[in-house]
């Protein structure tokens, strides 16, 4: 891989650029604050070509052929996995995320690439629907055009990568604007990837730049058929009122408030062990993380008691020590956040049955029990490693207050009754309930999205086909037709 000082660069048409904004930005280790690169900002004037460039090679590639699309993919897959020691670096000291989850989000990266591979066929793949005898009905797919991109700070490889694979097997172009903060790991690894890979220059850009600089232009340029978002749903409701009035298809997964419902019957032992899991990795910033714990009130007292004992041993510190579970927050402001959600919901009463303490950049664990389901603290996308245990008096009300939020993207039911699980799990209105498992999962293949307030649309194979192509009906009348008149 070439180093940073060369990755700091927007990659526009197939070459390495220096933004032309009067300002630069500075990639912090969130551990330390330490300057991993400096970078100067990209221009409105430089992402609006970008767009221009974008739509003329996406002219050419949706013309390239099945083979010429995957061998690319493959190419990309394999420098990536050349320089996996590199990229799991990088992710640690952007993110701030300990190595174990950056070796799970590189997984995910290759997954989503992989997985793409598969599916570069679907353009142009002819499907007939029958008809009467005199008209053939064919139904193709083809490359919508281009996809504008935006990926956030806390898995940004993976969560680039798949919208990114899945458009260029599609035979679509890209503007793709990471999260600054993460601007190595969430794009210009990448777009090292796909150079070496022989990507032909301008289907994918990769732009390092912030709202500042270009305001409104990866919504509002003309040019892109798709906006792609990953990220709050404050922003993404501004992303469908500006794609609404521009008739621009959306891809949103935006915020979540996921509940952890730990019923009657449940194994408490291995409930908390899902729950630490799902409640700590990453120091609580993902997407998916459990943000509430509901559990039966029978449970209760044996669940909190045994929770606590366990998050008041987890280590912390330097993520770049592969002992280490709970590592920084992504910068001063979200640490300040997470501070102020602590006195908040002290100030509301809620029972502190662990606390935590500011070391560094890094929070150690907070446990609010005696939570009320309606708080501010429950309600809220927390991001930070502060739990909250709701106790729920029956079954039926934890599956109810697991509902009780303007969220719906993953949630989670522990019982021992397997099948009465899956039918309550049909009751949660949220994106993917996984039953006696913790809220964080992923994979290429599955329909991975949220309801309600956490998002539109849907990833994944085959999903995400649908998404990124437009469908297209070609009749064929095959004898003279007699009209009426």
């Amino acid at each position: 891989m070439q180093t940073v000082s060369v990755l700091n660069k927007s990659y526009l048409n197939g070459e390495w650029i220096e933004g032309k904004s009067s300002r630069t930005y500075d990639i912090l280790n969130p551990y330390d604050r330490s300057v991993i690169a400096t970078v100067r900002l990209a221009s409105k004037e430089q992402l609006d070509e970008s767009f221009d460039r974008a739509k003329e090679a996406q002219k050419l590639w949706a013309k390239s052929t099945v083979e010429e699309r995957r061998g690319v993919l493959q190419k990309a897959a394999e420098y990536l996995k050349a320089n996996q020691e590199e990229c799991i670096q990088t992710i640690v000291r952007e993110t701030g995320g300990t190595v174990l989850k950056a070796h799970v989000e590189f997984q995910l990266t290759l997954e989503f690439l992989e997985e793409a591979i598969k599916y570069a066929d679907e353009v142009y793949k002819v499907r007939e629907i029958p008809g009467s005898p005199e008209k053939l009905n064919h139904i193709y797919r083809l490359p919508l055009g281009v996809i504008s991109s935006i990926s956030p700070f806390n898995f940004p490889m993976n969560l680039s990568m798949r919208t990114i694979a899945p458009a260029i097997a599609l035979g679509n172009s890209v503007v793709h604007k990471p999260d600054i903060q993460v601007g190595l790991s969430g794009g210009s690894i990448i777009a090292k990837a796909f150079e070496y890979a022989g990507l032909p220059k301008g289907v994918l850009n990769v732009i390092l730049t912030d709202i500042e600089e270009i305001g409104d232009g990866m919504l509002n340029n003309p040019h892109p058929k798709l906006i792609s978002f990953t990220g709050s749903s404050a922003v993404g409701r501004h992303i469908g009122a500006i794609a609404g009035q521009n008739l621009k298809r959306v891809a949103l997964e935006l915020g979540g408030n996921s509940p952890f419902v730990v019923l009657s019957d449940a194994d408490v032992d291995q409930a908390v062990n899902a729950a630490i899991f799902g409640k700590f990795i990453h120091q609580g910033q993902i997407c998916m993380i459990i943000n509430r714990i509901i559990v039966h009130q029978d449970l209760y007292d044996e669940f909190v008691d045994k929770f606590v004992a366990r998050a008041t041993g987890l280590s912390f510190g330097d993520p770049s020590d592969p002992n280490t579970v709970i590592g920084p927050l992504i910068n001063e402001k979200q640490l300040e956040k997470a501070l102020q959600y602590i006195e908040a919901a002290k100030q509301e009463g809620a029972t502190i049955a662990l606390e935590g303490k500011r070391v560094g950049n890094v929070l150690t664990p907070f446990v609010f029990t005696n939570v009320d389901n309606s708080s501010k603290l429950a309600q809220t996308e927390l991001f930070a490693p502060i739990a909250t245990i709701i106790k729920a008096a029956t079954n039926n009300e934890a599956i109810e207050m697991a509902n009780d939020t303007i969220y719906g993207l993953s949630s989670s039911i522990f019982t021992s009754d397997l099948a009465r699980a899956e039918e309550l799990a049909l009751n949660i209105d949220s994106g993917m309930t996984h039953i006696n498992d913790q809220t964080v999962n992923d994979a290429p293949n599955i329909p991975f999205g949220g309801n309600k307030a956490s998002g539109l649309g849907r990833f994944g194979n085959p999903w995400i086909v649908d998404e990124f192509t437009v469908t297209k009906w070609v009749s064929v009348q095959t004898t003279q037709r007699q009209y009426p008149f």
